[in-house]
């Protein structure tokens, strides 16, 4: 690992959890509630983790709330990181890596250029942020090829695009990224057909950068828990997990205002959150491995 990441959290938690066989959770939160949800759940399942953030949500709270994620995550007994997800326009990548140049650094970024009609203009659109990040020691995850959907703000893309492992290494060696988000037929939302997941793909992807760069699975709403195990097994070790945990928040929150203190209803909410997160730590093999 070269000098600037040494202390990466992002990278020594993937790495780890590849050298040992498990999966990361990389769980989206949209506010205070969800970050300490995830740290309490991950306290309590002595388990690695990361905290996810939308674009839209540092757009929301900006410095002060990333300030709170970092202060909760790296105060935490076990190692977890803050990563952001899917910044794709400048503006968000600007406030990021604003933000880091001041002091107030994600773990990782995603930026992701995948919309870009080739590799080379991918290439072209995320090597500048790719070496700025790198500047204050921020680790950047790419993505080759294309998902379908869009989910909380995102991007909606409607052209998905399988990621040929024979380009892998030239489009990484190009952006100088460290994770890589693959394209194998998963997709941002919901699936109306079964997932049909090119496990191929991933194979051939651990085999070329096992050790090195650890890869990434996006488009996780609805699947079983047998295919998140297959995934970690091919070599995947960061799991992006969005609506598992938000949807039954959500409903907890709104339902627990009606009938309970705002206090009570909050505390009963952020368990519901935790537990969700507590689940995916057992089905990732992540629990206990802190």
């Amino acid at each position: 690992m070269s000098g600037a990441f040494a202390g990466n959290r992002t990278l020594n938690i993937l790495r780890k959890a590849e050298g040992e066989g498990y999966g990361i959770l990389t769980q989206t939160c949209y506010d205070a509630n969800c970050v300490l949800g995830l740290v309490r759940a991950a306290e309590r399942r002595r388990s690695p983790a990361i905290v996810n953030l939308f674009p839209v949500t540092l757009a929301f709270g900006k410095g002060p709330f990333l300030q709170f994620c970092l202060n909760a995550a790296h105060q935490a007994s076990v190692p977890i990181a803050v990563n952001l997800d899917h910044a794709t326009d400048p503006e968000h990548l600007e406030l990021a890596l604003g933000l880091a140049e001041q002091g107030i650094a994600f773990d990782s970024i995603m930026v992701d250029a995948s919309h870009a009609d080739t590799d080379e203009e991918n290439i072209a659109l995320a090597r500048p942020y790719v070496e700025r990040a790198a500047k204050c020691g921020v680790v950047v995850e790419v993505e080759l090829g294309r998902l379908e959907g869009g989910e909380a703000g995102l991007r909606m893309i409607s052209d998905a695009k399988l990621t040929n492992p024979d380009k892998a290494e030239t489009f990484m060696k190009g952006t100088g990224a460290l994770v890589l988000a693959p394209s194998i037929g998963n997709l941002h939302g919901a699936y109306l057909k079964p997932p049909n997941f090119r496990q191929d793909i991933l194979k051939a992807l651990h085999a070329k950068f096992k050790g090195e760069i650890p890869l990434c699975l996006h488009g996780t709403d609805q699947l079983p828990d047998e295919l998140f195990i297959e995934c970690i097994k091919n070599g995947v070790s960061k799991i992006n997990v969005n609506s598992w945990g938000r949807d039954p928040y959500a409903k907890a929150l709104a339902e627990g205002l009606q009938t309970k203190s705002f206090p009570d209803a909050v505390e009963d909410a952020t368990e519901v959150f935790a537990g969700v997160c507590e689940r995916f730590f057992k089905v990732f093999g992540s629990e206990g491995k802190a």
